[in-house]
């Protein structure tokens, strides 16, 4: 599942689909495109409302299976789908796992990587793991209720990295109420805490619609088959930058600058200056030399070339080379 544009057109029309393929298929066929099914899209319904009725489908055919007509065997059989794993970059996967994201603490979804700042930098602050956040979610829910619910709130999501929007239109609606019961006016005495408090659960119960709160909360949590918080592989393009990755793993001894400057070139890539152009043409060969056609990969050697001899020659002999250059 993730986010796209509904255009043709370079202009942003968000929307958000969702996906599946067959994870039993081999690898050679599961990432042909008549072998990606889709199954749902909306420029409007939030990503877990559009997962609530994905995991719903997958928990039916748990629990009734789909007859199937199997054409090597030549006989009818049930299928039983469940999920192997949930696709998506991280953003989306943290809004799966009803994570809070890089704002808060607790930043990754998936590792022991959080806590404070002090706790994050001893060793002991690598000892807390993520457990399965539903008595989390209940205990913010729980928050919401209480005087100064919002500040309680946000102390908590920073705490521990959770925040499930499936839930949160509950939990802004408790607070809503909450400020207004607890709002006094001039003459008017404020109300006892005991009977805000009535108010705000038969507001709750009103908000539950006749279902449980675990019917309200992020619907992944607990999906049988599926553990959320190890069946979202991190995708690497969104924890490091690659070029970071490939620059930083060349061998800079035969340059004559001291550093590459990887980090550097490829945050400010829209105001490098020459030197950052020379260096990344003479050492580009060397890291796209499995990744282009063999015409590519000569063109950019020559222009490596090309730079050193912009660089250090005489201007009569870059026009002899390029000349020669264009002609092989």
């Amino acid at each position: 599942m993730d986010d796209v544009s509904g255009n043709i057109s370079k202009r942003w029309n968000k929307h958000h689909v969702v996906y599946m393929s067959n994870a039993s298929m081999p690898r050679e066929m599961v990432e042909k495109e008549f072998c990606i099914c889709f199954v749902t899209s909306s420029p409007h319904a939030t990503p877990l409302e559009l997962m609530n009725g994905v995991s719903k489908s997958v928990r039916k055919t748990m629990e009734e299976g789909v007859i199937t007509w199997d054409c090597k065997y030549k006989t009818e059989v049930m299928l039983i789908a469940y999920n192997v794993f949930i696709a998506g970059d991280n953003p989306m996967q943290a809004e799966e796992f009803s994570h809070a994201g890089l704002h808060c603490n607790y930043f990754c979804r998936t590792c022991n990587v959080g806590g404070t700042n002090q706790e994050k930098m001893s060793d002991s602050g690598y000892m807390n793991l993520f457990e399965v956040p539903l008595a989390e979610i209940k205990k913010q829910v729980e928050l919401a209720k209480l005087p100064g619910g919002t500040e309680k709130l946000k102390s908590a999501v920073a705490s521990s990295g959770i925040c499930d929007p499936v839930s949160m239109s509950i939990i802004d609606c408790l607070l809503e109420l909450g400020k207004q019961l607890r709002k006094c006016k001039a003459g008017v005495p404020a109300k006892p805490e005991a009977e805000v408090q009535v108010q705000l659960e038969k507001e709750f119960e009103l908000a539950l619609g006749g279902l449980s709160l675990d019917d309200h909360i992020n619907p992944l949590l607990g999906m049988p088959g599926v553990n959320i918080h190890q069946d979202t592989p991190t995708e690497i393009l969104h924890t490091i930058l690659l070029g970071i990755a490939w620059l930083e793993s060349i061998n800079k001894d035969g340059l004559n600058s001291p550093t590459l400057g990887a980090e550097y070139i490829c945050h400010y890539k829209g105001g490098l200056i020459g030197k950052h152009f020379k260096s990344l043409a003479q050492v580009m060969p060397y890291l796209i030399y499995d990744l282009v056609p063999q015409h590519v990969l000569d063109g950019w050697t020559v222009i490596g070339e090309l730079i050193v001899l912009l660089w250090h020659t005489a201007i009569d002999d870059v026009d002899e080379y390029l000349v020669s250059a264009l002609m092989h």
